[in-house]
């Protein structure tokens, strides 16, 4: 499993904003697209979000699904791209200080192919995948603090 950590200078409830406006993944989930279709009462358990990942012409469309939500504190989805498989992504969010939140995301291949090729090169992949993305939802994040 990769897990990957980093204090965003915004509150917990500012952060999760951004993980509830679906539209905005291609922005900052490193790998995804295009998003083609949210489903209105994302992000609650068992609402969809539908995304293009990888390059053109190979690009893959799937979903991934809410598995747990716990505004402001956490969100669980099943992240889907088969034929490749798919992976179970957590988003942790603890306060820190004041105005402040340090967030983690866990991330694990859950089925298909990518799972059974579970191996150190595939989490220092994703850790760094996920280090880039933590980089672009705290810009998101802190950018929604500037509009505010």
């Amino acid at each position: 499993m990769a897990i990957v950590e980093k204090v965003i200078d915004a509150p917990p409830e500012r952060v999760f904003d951004v993980l509830a406006d679906g539209w905005t993944y291609s922005d900052w989930v490193v790998g995804t697209t295009h998003v083609r279709d949210v489903d209105d009462d994302w992000p609650q358990v068992g609402s969809s979000l539908h995304h293009r990942a990888g390059p053109w012409p190979f690009s893959l469309e799937d979903s991934s699904t809410v598995l747990l939500s716990e505004p402001p504190r956490k969100l669980v989805l099943r992240a889907g791209l088969w034929p490749a498989g798919e992976a179970i992504v957590t988003f942790t969010l603890d306060p820190v200080g004041a105005g402040a939140t340090r967030v983690r995301i866990g991330e694990d291949f859950a089925a298909g192919p990518l799972r059974w090729v579970r191996n150190k090169l595939n989490d220092l992949v994703l850790h760094l995948r996920n280090q880039e993305t933590l980089k672009r939802l705290s810009d998101i994040a802190t950018r929604h603090k500037e509009s505010r």
